[in-house]
């Protein structure tokens, strides 16, 4: 019996999530041409565009990885953490009018607009995947199951980073004006356009304290298996993101009580 108010509660909060998920497609894409198709169509137009310069220009670093498959796992990775943070900046102020309703909170709109970001990213991921290796462009993953864990590792570091960019942003003015400088000065410390293993020693101590690396680095891990030599740690990735979810519920909680509704 004292599991009954948890799973209506749980069920309560399902719901509301897809309807804000629903109402954010709508808002977003509209009801005409293809709809809420460019969710994905978006993320998968501009990866292939991405490996195909990469393909014709021939920048392979230097290296014997396929540049398909290289470009694929590199980008990928960037839209979804860099879609999911950006999507939150300022998402609360526009929508504060459903804070009217009880079962609404700010939390719930934050997680509803990364979830589509992830839905659309990892939909993009999945489908140019197959097709690549269906057209003998990439062969398929060396360790599939290493592939999904990087991935949910990266979805999670991206959801706890839109909550907490979302939640900032509320609180702070400046950081709305600053933060899509950051993430372009991100992009090229990410690990997309590069592996760990090609830097120095110092540089590697450096760029390994982001997060964001260690996901690509697992991700390509399980890509490529023994073509490359990764450096990630799954721990430190984790309690990192456990930090990240802290600081964010800790955002959300401050900025909840100046919350009013319209």
């Amino acid at each position: 019996m004292s599991t009954t108010p948890l799973r209506r509660s749980a069920a309560i909060q399902l719901r509301v999530i897809h309807a804000l998920m629903l109402r954010e497609v709508i808002t977003r894409y509209g009801r005409h041409n293809i709809g809420f198709l460019w969710l994905f169509l978006e993320p998968m137009l501009f990866t292939c565009g991405v490996a195909t310069m990469w393909s014709v220009t021939k920048m392979t670093h230097g290296s014997n990885l396929p540049i398909v498959a290289f470009a694929l796992t590199g980008y990928s990775s960037i839209l979804l953490w860099r879609n999911c943070s950006n999507r939150c900046v300022k998402a609360i102020e526009p929508n504060i009018c459903l804070m009217f309703h009880r079962n609404v909170a700010a939390l719930d709109v934050l997680v509803a607009r990364t979830l589509l970001e992830i839905l659309g990213a990892s939909v993009s991921l999945t489908v140019l995947s197959l097709g690549f290796m269906a057209f003998g462009w990439m062969a398929p993953p060396s360790n599939p199951l290493l592939v999904i864990h990087g991935w949910l590792m990266l979805a999670w570091f991206s959801l706890v980073l839109g909550t907490l960019v979302g939640a900032l942003s509320e609180i702070s003015e400046m950081l709305d004006r600053v933060w899509h400088i950051i993430t372009y000065l991100l992009i090229p410390l990410s690990g997309a356009a590069y592996l760990v293993d090609w830097l120095p020693q110092s540089m590697q101590r450096i760029v390994l304290w982001l997060p964001m690396v260690h996901g690509v680095e697992m991700i390509r891990s399980g890509f490529f298996g023994g073509l490359m030599h990764p450096h990630f740690n799954s721990a430190y990735f984790a309690v990192s993101n456990l930090v990240l979810s802290l600081f964010a519920l800790s955002s959300i909680r401050q900025i909840r009580k100046h919350l009013q509704p319209v």
